[in-house]
């Protein structure tokens, strides 16, 4: 049979988008497409093949089973294709481009804002759009280069480098404790207004061993909103120490209870795994090791 190569490799990357995006529109969106032309070229791969790969329905996407094996293989030859590519012209090439970044609001606000500050000036021909949102995007299938996330990563088909070590801890505005009194140990809280964060359990354990049973009248699913109301008086919340860092400076912010905090934890850059990393994901990832390498709260 006698086709044009050079459209069905279009096809296939066409397909392959579909099924990572989970949908027609959201492939035809990352593609900068017609929805038209999406479905067109998946239709045309499966008039050639002879098979269905996948099953429309006004609701959702379905991939046959054929459509499984068949994108498995379209993914490792894509990969290939890539490599070579890349690994022939990345000597020659510096960042430039669109880097697409994800992060919750909090991180955004603070380790993100001055990290892109410095990415943009040290590469003029970059271009930075971030994704600034609490829930967890799908990298691949949302088109997205780099996510900035807390705590172990548990998609295996993602890579990681540690960004930052941060702790919790005990915060409250000067205002708030002048009116209400300093509280000298956890249990003292509970007589507290407390700001909870809403992923939280309502029995905190806390490090050295002690739990902590807390009710609170505001809880929200953003640390920088938790923040906000602390400084304004409204109650004693645990926060990051990376994201109190000015507060605390500026005495805005006390730091209560420093024999007590939640543990540690810390926040990691994730990215897809690729046998080549692009210039300018590298690039975001060895600044962000320079610029954090010294910031140590553990």
């Amino acid at each position: 049979m006698v086709y044009n190569q050079k459209m069905e490799l279009d096809s296939i990357a066409v397909f392959v988008k579909v099924v990572q995006a989970g949908s027609f529109s959201q492939a035809a969106k990352l593609l900068g497409m017609p929805n038209t032309t999406v479905s067109a070229k998946v239709a045309q791969l499966e008039k050639r093949l002879g098979v269905t790969l996948i099953q429309r329905t006004t609701r959702k996407l379905n991939v046959t089973q054929a459509g499984e094996i068949y994108f498995r293989g379209c993914v490792h030859a894509l990969e290939e294709i890539q490599s070579v590519e890349s690994e022939v012209t990345t000597s020659q090439n510096k960042p430039h481009g669109i880097l697409r970044i994800t992060a919750a609001s909090d991180v955004g606000h603070t380790l993100l804002a001055p990290l892109v500050q410095v990415y943009l000036k040290k590469f003029p021909e970059m271009e930075i759009e971030l994704m600034v949102t609490n829930r967890v995007v799908d990298l691949v299938g949302e088109g997205v280069d780099l996510g900035i996330r807390a705590g172990e990563l548990e998609d295996s088909t993602l890579l990681s480098k540690k960004l930052i070590t941060a702790q919790m801890t005990f915060m409250a505005s000067p205002a708030y404790l002048k009116k209400n009194g300093t509280p000298t140990h956890p249990k003292q809280i509970q007589e507290h207004e407390f700001l909870h964060f809403s992923e939280q359990p309502n029995v905190i354990e806390l490090v050295p061993h002690y739990k902590l049973k807390v009710k609170s009248r505001v809880r929200a699913d953003d640390l920088e909103t938790l923040k906000k109301f602390a400084i304004i008086g409204q109650g004693i919340a645990i926060l990051p120490n990376f994201l109190c860092e000015e507060e605390l400076k500026n005495g805005k912010l006390v730091h209560l209870l420093p024999q007590w905090h939640l543990g540690s934890g810390f926040f990691t850059l994730v990215y897809p795994a690729q046998k080549f990393i692009s210039p300018k994901v590298q690039a975001f990832v060895q600044l962000a090791g320079e610029l954090y390498q010294n910031f140590n709260r553990a």
